[in-house]
C-alpha cells in the first residue's frame, strides 16, 4: 500500500478529494486538490485530483446554466409589473427545478461512487471528463 506524505494511504487522499466533493465543500475540495497537485507525486492521485474539481465544476456551470433559466422569467416578470402586468411560465420553471433536483442526485451519486472506489484506488469511468483529464496529463 502505497503512503501520501501526510502518512495516509493514496487511496484514502484520493476518496478525501471526492468526498470532500460530495459534500459540498468546493473550498475543501480546491485546497485537497492543491495539495494534491503541489507536493504528491503519485500519477493516480493527481488525476483523481484533477477528476474531482472539474467535476465539480462542470456540475456548478450546468447548476448555473439551469438556473439563469427561472432569473430571466423573473426579471421579465419584474418589467411586466412596473406595467402593472404578470409573466409567468410556470411549466417551464417547473422542468428546470425537476432537472436541478435531478443533476443534484446524479452530482452526490457519482461523488460517493467514486470517492468509494477510490479507497482502492479505482475509479468510475465518465467519459467526457476522464478524456480531458488524460489529455491533461500527457
Amino acid at each position: 500500500m502505497q503512503k501520501t506524505k501526510l502518512g495516509i494511504s493514496v487511496g484514502l487522499l484520493g476518496a478525501a478529494v471526492y468526498f470532500f466533493g460530495f459534500f459540498g465543500g468546493s473550498v475543501a475540495t480546491i485546497l485537497i486538490a492543491a495539495y494534491i497537485l503541489l507536493m504528491e507525486e503519485n500519477s493516480w492521485l493527481k488525476k483523481s485530483a484533477v477528476k474531482a474539481v472539474t467535476l465539480w465544476i462542470v456540475f456548478a456551470l450546468i447548476s448555473a446554466v439551469l438556473g439563469f433559466i427561472p432569473d430571466i422569467i423573473g426579471f421579465v416578470d419584474s418589467i411586466f409589473n412596473i406595467f402593472g402586468g404578470s409573466f409567468h411560465i410556470s411549466f417551464l420553471t417547473n422542468i428546470v427545478y425537476m432537472l436541478r433536483d435531478g443533476l443534484d442526485i446524479v452530482e452526490k451519486v457519482l461523488f460517493l461512487l467514486l470517492g468509494l472506489k477510490a479507497l482502492n484506488q479505482g475509479t468510475v469511468p465518465v467519459p467526457g471528463i476522464d478524456k480531458l483529464v488524460d489529455k491533461t496529463f500527457e
